[in-house]
């Protein structure tokens, strides 16, 4: 009997390893079958009409100051974000927001994909100054940054008008100055913290409210 039950097991696990390739081989052709599939953005439009339009618009141009504007954003921002937004395999969120967290939650990845592409593809509405008076020096620190704190300059990363860089930094030009304030405060208070390696965080720790005030509002005027 102990030999039989060496020679069965032997013969199942020479199974599975046999077995296994196959296995790999289908799941790395179902991810690359993910990948290559054409986005749904006939479904994107109509979760954008119905879903996300009521804080953000059909269109994306929010017209509630608390809410980003989604117009015109680097489509691997707006993805990255709806990603982190969402728990995955029993982890939480990397972005903790409870309204966001639950429009993520039945998201799927192609969903979220097809969603982020629309939005890249809608025109961004341009804005006026929030506050001209704060705005003159917001705008110098977005220009020069503030060399007594180390504070770069918000134009080497997110470009002169705030047209960011695809992939690593975000559109920022004409968004909502109340939201840019508001997430500048949650980086500094640790409130968000999906930035990477924490760039935002260090950065927004050096200022102080009347700054990031100032570069909020030159930010909503950007052009």
């Amino acid at each position: 009997m102990p030999i039989f039950g060496r020679t069965l097991g032997h013969a199942v696990f020479v199974g599975l390893i046999a077995f296994a390739p196959a296995v790999f081989a289908a799941e790395g052709a179902a991810k690359a079958d993910a990948k290559s599939a054409p986005l749904d953005m006939a479904k994107a439009k109509q979760t954008a009409e119905t879903v996300c339009a009521a804080c953000h618009t059909a269109d994306g141009n929010s017209a509630i100051a608390a809410n980003p504007k989604l117009a015109g954003q680097h489509p691997e921002y707006l993805y990255k974000q709806l990603h982190d937004f969402k728990a995955w395999n029993g982890k939480p969120a990397e972005r903790v927001n409870p309204v966001m967290g639950g429009m993520a939650a039945p998201l799927e990845e192609a969903d979220m994909k097809a969603l982020a592409a629309y939005f890249a593809q809608q025109k961004p509405k341009l804005a006026a100054v929030r506050d001209r008076k704060t705005a003159e020096q917001g705008q110098q620190i977005w220009r020069a940054g503030i060399a007594a704190k180390g504070v770069p300059a918000c134009a080497a990363c997110h470009g002169p008008a705030g047209a960011g860089l695809p992939v690593q930094y975000p559109r920022l030009q004409a968004q909502h100055g109340d939201y840019v304030e508001a997430q500048l405060k949650l980086f500094r208070g640790k409130g968000r913290t999906n930035d990477a390696s924490g760039m935002m965080q260090t950065i927004a720790l050096k200022m102080t409210d009347e700054e990031i005030k100032a570069v909020s509002d030159y930010v909503q005027g950007l052009r």
